[in-house]
């Protein structure tokens, strides 16, 4: 298969020195990536630029819109087989930086300000652009939530598929409690205790589920 894996963080920059950012350390798609190496599929991976997980083959981004620029620009998209948008990008963008007390149009805006105010606005989701790159990828996005019920955060995820066009969700977080599920428009069906072990299942699975997919076979909710 050839396999595109986006993870790690973007961030938006406040001046040259500070930034909003997600946290993110991109340890699960760089574990990914090299499961899915090992396997011997294709891999093309996207790291935030300030992961804390490096890898020496990763492409790295800054923003949300120098992801969108390096997806867009995938040689031969329509023979990507997976696409796994694991990336924490930001949901808002900066509008305006208000300074009182000092200067907001330095480099670096000074510590010495008696305010300083951010305006953010909400960035359209990137998640949608990827079924118009890639048609004929199977689309697995990310839902982390902390608050809620592991129910609520199942629906939150099999909500995620239509509007985006996606295959699949994998959610996590507090909300979800121990581990990943994999989550389809059929609901839940599988749950993966741990992030490595995560990263061992994926690959052998998409490698069958795919096809299972088009057969219209995958369902039947079990724990790995």
């Amino acid at each position: 298969m050839r396999v595109i894996i986006t993870g790690g963080p973007s961030s938006e920059r406040i001046d040259r020195v500070r930034t909003l950012t997600n946290h993110s350390s991109g340890e699960l798609a760089v574990k990914l990536a090299e499961q899915f190496t090992h396997a011997g599929h294709a891999v093309e991976l996207f790291l935030g630029a300030t992961a804390i997980w490096r890898s020496e083959f990763a492409r790295y981004f800054q923003t949300n819109e120098e992801l969108e620029r390096l997806l867009g620009n995938v040689q031969y998209p329509e023979g990507v087989s997976v696409v796994l948008h694991a990336a924490a990008l930001s949901d808002f963008s900066l509008s305006e930086v208000m300074v009182a007390g000092g200067s907001g149009d330095s480099a670096k805006i000074s510590s010495n300000v008696e305010l300083m105010q951010i305006r953010l606005v909400p960035k359209a989701k990137l998640i949608y652009r990827l079924r118009d790159w890639f048609p004929n990828a199977y689309l697995v996005g990310w839902k982390f939530e902390f608050d809620g019920t592991r129910e609520q955060v199942v629906q939150k995820g099999i909500q995620q598929l239509r509007p985006n066009r996606t295959d699949a969700c994998i959610v996590n977080g507090e909300a979800f409690g121990k581990g990943f599920g994999f989550c389809t428009d059929e609901g839940l069906l599988y749950t993966v205790p741990t992030r490595d072990q995560l990263a061992d299942w994926l690959p052998r699975f998409l490698h069958h589920a795919i096809a299972d997919h088009k057969k219209g076979r995958l369902g039947g909710s079990r724990e790995i």
